[in-house]
């Protein structure tokens, strides 16, 4: 028996892959009509990306193959929403990401700010959250989690053996003054039970964890040495556990400033679009960061103060080092420093990088800033919508193929490149090659988001959409604050357990028929949606940070249960918040737009 249950759990994909049709085929047969062919499509892809099955991209290509055997689509028409407008911008963004990442200028940006922030608790985990999430606007959450996790753990490792050290000659000088380095709240109060169970326990009792100490006798009393040593052990345990906690959340919670910063924040863009073709292109890149960016702020501000509280407590002198000087944080703060000079100075690949980078954020910016005529109504799109932030992305993306990676040297100005034996004279790479995409671009994320658009036309299409939002306009005498809440709430939840390019590809179109059935502004619920989506912090599964900080920082599922749960409430709260104050003056959430007035089913 357990030979056989062994044998369907190492084979349980296939047997999913092949069941699960087959338990949903009833749905199209028994009523054959275009919403439920549709229905059958979706709940075969969400059963699919939920339990991984198959990779997520090749579930994404589904409708490819279902929409026009069933009758939805022409396959024509499918195909052709795998390559749209807001797939070049994410294609963009990624280039974009992959030069910084190539040229390691995030590492010198990285470095740089924790050297401003310098070594004190509170100041380096702030830094270091900053840090990971103003690259995380910009660049993978999973690669800034990768490059920023070694570098705290460094850090924190010179720190603890910088004291170490310091109570050894405290030890060994009576009369020497107290360890008055990197302390937190209070003093620990080390003791030890015969379980070999050392409790570190502030004087306030607010914090009480335990952490098992293999080395520990029993029944004997520690030396001076050794209960210093316990407590600096539990007191850095705790410190790692929240640096760590706090790189993977500010990581995802960074994502959610830019419009490139994720996923789910293209597709919410790509979907409106579909679903509704004449919002004008309400959002872009500088609404959607004039409307997330503050939100962003906030989010990160309250995570720090919580895992403050949660791991040091808020004692400002001793967490911020306020009033007090420290002659051995130098020790510490020479790890950085060390790490810094091991870049050297400015290439002029990185200044090339920078500079590129700077252009794109302004021009992104400046292309429809909404309070006045930008660039592009200028000089393009007086007669419609001619250039986009894709096109933006794919200009400036195009520069790195273009600009060499070294300042030219011409004949009549200084010696030519040559190879290293010195013979043959070569041109210098530019800034980024074909082969370096070849290795490093993501191409699963174009089809997740050719599959989401896909998704949405089909459900417009088939008249799925419609039938979905008359189902629940009876919703329609709950308060809007409510519903956008509560819809929050399920978003959150379902992403801790699924992807969150399924949570968001499945859920918008039928948040956008909700909307519009019972004629409230679409973007009031699926924008906090759409960035909920990206709150998954209670689980080491639920996204690749925590994953890769669940592996560093000596951390237990409970620890980042306890901390994620009230994190993932901070952040729906504060994104209801943002909705409801400065995003509804900036997106006009309190009426229904005419572009939201359209009429879903089979128009094709």
């Amino acid at each position: 028996m357990a030979g056989c249950l062994k044998w369907f759990w190492c084979h349980r994909n296939y047997l999913i892959v092949l069941i699960v049709p087959l338990l949903l085929l009833p749905l199209p047969l028994l009523v054959p009509t275009q919403e439920a062919k549709c229905g059958f499509v979706i709940i075969l892809m969400a059963l699919y990306w939920c339990t991984e099955c198959m990779p997520l991209a090749v579930t994404a290509l589904l409708p490819v193959l279902l929409f026009p055997t069933l009758g939805i689509m022409k396959s024509s028409q499918v195909c052709f929403l795998y390559i749209n407008d807001s797939t070049m911008l994410g294609v963009g963004g990624l280039f974009v990401a992959i030069t910084v990442e190539h040229h390691d200028l995030h590492k010198r940006i990285a470095l740089k700010v924790a050297l401003l922030v310098g070594v004190r608790p509170a100041l380096l985990m702030m830094g270091f959250m900053a840090v990971t999430a103003f690259l995380s606007m910009w660049i993978s959450n999973v690669a800034v989690t990768a490059m920023m996790l070694p570098i705290a753990q460094a850090v924190l490792q010179q720190l603890a053996t910088t004291e170490a050290k310091r109570d050894q000659r405290e030890l060994e000088e009576p009369g020497g003054k107290d360890n008055t380095a990197f302390q937190m709240e209070n003093k620990p109060e080390v003791t030890v039970s015969k379980q070999e169970v050392i409790k570190v326990k502030t004087g306030d009792d607010k914090r009480n964890d335990t952490y098992e100490t293999p080395d520990v006798e029993r029944g004997e009393e520690d030396s001076p040495s050794d209960w210093r040593r316990k407590a600096r052990e539990a007191k850095f345990l705790l410190l790692t556990k929240g640096m760590s906690l706090g790189v993977c959340y500010s990581a995802s919670i960074g994502g959610t400033a830019t419009l490139t910063g994720t996923a789910p924040n293209i597709i919410l863009k790509g979907q409106l679009d579909q679903l509704f073709p004449g919002n004008g292109g309400v959002i872009n890149f500088a609404s959607w960061f004039g409307f997330a960016f503050p939100n962003m702020i906030i989010m990160l501000l309250l995570s720090w103060l919580w895992l403050q509280f949660m791991y040091m407590g808020f004692n400002m002198k001793k967490s911020f080092g306020c009033g007090t000087t420290d002659e051995n944080d130098e020790e510490a703060f020479a790890v950085m420093e060390g790490e810094y000079r091991k870049l050297g100075p400015m290439t002029f690949a990185q200044g090339s990088v920078l500079t590129i980078f700077v252009l794109l954020v302004v021009m992104w910016f400046t292309r429809e800033p909404g309070f006045m005529p930008g660039w592009a109504m200028v000089l393009f799109n007086q007669d419609g919508q001619f250039v986009t932030d894709g096109t933006v992305s794919i200009f400036v993306s195009m520069l790195f193929f273009i600009i060499p990676s070294q300042r030219p040297r011409f004949w009549c100005c200084g010696r030519v490149t040559e190879d290293e034996e010195g013979k043959v004279l070569v041109a210098p790479s530019s800034l980024l090659t074909w082969k370096v995409i070849h290795e490093r671009m993501p191409w699963n994320i174009m089809f997740l988001l050719g599959g989401s658009f896909a998704l949405a036309r089909g459900s417009e299409v088939s008249g799925l959409s419609m039938w979905v939002g008359e189902g629940l306009s009876p919703i329609k005498s709950i308060p809007p604050f409510a519903i956008s809440l509560l819809m929050c709430l399920l978003v959150g939840t379902l992403t801790e357990f699924t992807s969150n390019v399924a949570t968001t590809t499945l859920l918008l179109p039928i948040l956008a028929s909700l909307a519009t059935a019972i004629e409230l502004h679409p973007l009031y619920v699926m924008l906090p949606c759409t960035v909920s989506a990206s709150l998954a912090f209670m689980l080491p599964v639920a996204t690749p940070p925590n994953a890769i900080a669940f592996s560093y920082g000596n951390l237990k599922v409970l620890d980042m249960v306890k901390a994620g749960f009230m994190l993932n409430l901070i952040g729906i709260l504060s994104i209801n918040f943002g909705i409801n104050t400065w995003g509804d003056a900036m997106f006009k959430l309190n009426t229904f737009p005419s572009w939201a007035n359209v009429t879903h089913g089979r128009n094709l």
